[in-house]
């Protein structure tokens, strides 16, 4: 029989983060059932609480650039898409055509269909339009060496989104610069959000892509963050490509549930998407939608995330990667590239997203980006 908790009434953060350390009481208590009755890190559990609290008031303002050069004359932008059912590509790609409508640039999106051969045929699709400029968007560049030095024998400049580990300018691949909020405070927001939430006790579970450097490095960061809490067991490490989710995810959750029973108690994935196919598997094994494992995207942030979220239903936190404005920062930093001017070097803040500060919101963006862009073209 599975106890069931009753919906709490909404907090303010600063509230919420009062009941951090006794969130496990009640129906949480004795969910790590291995675990030690107090958490063995005191210093990194209030260090875990502090930051939980300022990710989860970032500033909403906009912060980014406000001068630029004016719009480029038309021009052809080709997104090289990992996979379109990756929510996070799916939404970059939708803020890239906002943007370059508004600009009055055209943009083709062409699908990877997220395995290597499919990615350097959409890749070399892209080349052969002869665009201005081309997205490499989800996936590691070095799958597509070929047809990168094909790109720069043409003076192509290529831009990524989360194409390398850090945002800014890359020479080892050269991408004219790459946009990402910066991995290290994401992975190190979700896995203190894990150990506050559970006052230093979860029993936690990783889902990773290890086919993509950039969600491999961020779960390693995940763990180590994790670690840094003697008293927070990682479970288990589950590396299942993003493509195949929705085929392995809910087999391996009704494992986990078998194995870990109640010592399950919270989940951190390198996307919310792992969720959305984790969560009939978890409905099926008997366990809560509000309740334990209590589960946090570490990224993207996509609207299904966020209606996860805000009703509760198997997702209880992400930290969402503001997909709109960095379509049309791609755009811009295009701009910049066609008009021979540095990039931007804007990189967005992290914020951590609940059903406590969501506000019923399906995304989050920094406000007044879209104006900003358009006093920097003249659009």
């Amino acid at each position: 029989m599975h106890t069931v908790c009753k919906r709490p009434r909404p907090l303010t953060a600063a509230a919420a983060l009062l009941t951090l350390a006794t969130v496990t009481t009640g129906c949480d208590q004795g969910s790590n059932t291995t675990g030690p009755s107090k958490a063995g890190c005191p210093a990194t559990l209030a260090r875990a609480n502090g930051n939980v609290e300022q990710a989860m008031n970032t500033p909403s303002a906009w912060n980014g650039p406000t001068t630029g050069p004016k719009a480029a004359s038309h021009r052809t932008i080709a997104f090289v898409a990992q996979a379109m059912t990756n929510p996070g590509v799916a939404g970059v790609a939708q803020g890239v055509k906002e943007a370059a409508k508004v600009i009055g640039w055209d943009v083709r999106v062409i699908d990877g269909q997220g395995t290597p051969a499919g990615i350097q045929a959409a890749f070399s699709q892209a080349i052969n339009l002869n665009p201005a400029g081309i997205v490499i968007s989800g996936f590691d560049p070095a799958v597509t060496s070929r047809q990168m030095a094909q790109a720069h024998a043409r003076h192509i400049p290529l831009i990524g989104w989360h194409a390398v580990p850090s945002p800014g300018p890359s020479e080892h691949p050269r991408l004219f610069t790459n946009i990402t909020t910066r991995v290290e405070d994401v992975a190190t927001i979700s896995a203190d959000w894990i150990i506050a939430h559970s006052g230093g006790k979860a029993g936690a579970v990783i889902f990773t892509d290890a086919s993509v450097p950039f969600a491999r490095n961020k779960s390693e960061l995940l763990r180590r963050e994790l670690a840094t809490c003697p008293s927070v067991s990682l479970l288990s490490y589950e590396n299942i490509p993003i493509t195949d989710s929705a085929i392995r995810v809910p087999q391996t959750v009704s494992s986990l549930l078998a194995r870990f029973r109640n010592n399950w108690t919270h989940s951190a994935a390198i996307n919310d998407l792992y969720f959305a196919d984790a969560a009939p598997a978890l409905q099926a094994g008997g366990r809560q939608g509000d309740g334990p494992p209590f589960n946090i995207g570490a990224g993207d942030g996509d609207p299904s995330a966020f209606q996860r979220i805000n009703h509760q239903h198997y997702q209880a936190a992400t930290v969402p990667e503001p997909l709109s404005q960095q379509g049309w920062q791609i755009i811009d930093e295009f701009n910049r590239a066609f008009t021979d001017k540095p990039a931007s070097g804007y990189v967005a803040p992290v914020r951590l997203s609940t059903a406590l500060n969501s506000k019923d919101a399906t995304s989050w963006d920094p406000a007044g980006y879209r104006e900003a862009y358009r006093k920097i073209w003249g659009r």
